[in-house]
């Protein structure tokens, strides 16, 4: 069981997605982690962009990933649309 940093229901892992922070010369970003293996501290989010949007407000994301500052979710928005088609 793993918890949706957005809308902080429990939901099983296979029913989330993995979030990990990929540094880099410029800004922290959040990466997708698919197959929910790559390294580092991750952030569980359910594939909906309602729990993206509610983390986003909460500031969860970052603070869930115990990043230094803001983190760039681009990358996880563009997932989340995509998916949506």
């Amino acid at each position: 069981m793993r918890t949706c940093v957005g809308c902080r229901q429990r939901d099983l892992r296979s029913q989330l997605l993995r979030l990990v922070l990929v540094t880099s010369d410029d800004a922290p970003r959040v990466a997708v982690d698919v197959r929910a293996c790559l390294p580092g501290r991750g952030a569980w989010i359910h594939e909906d962009l309602a729990c993206l949007d509610r983390a986003v407000r909460r500031r969860a994301v970052p603070r869930a990933l115990r990043a230094g500052g803001p983190v760039d979710l681009e990358p996880v928005r563009a997932y989340l649309e995509h998916q949506d088609r």
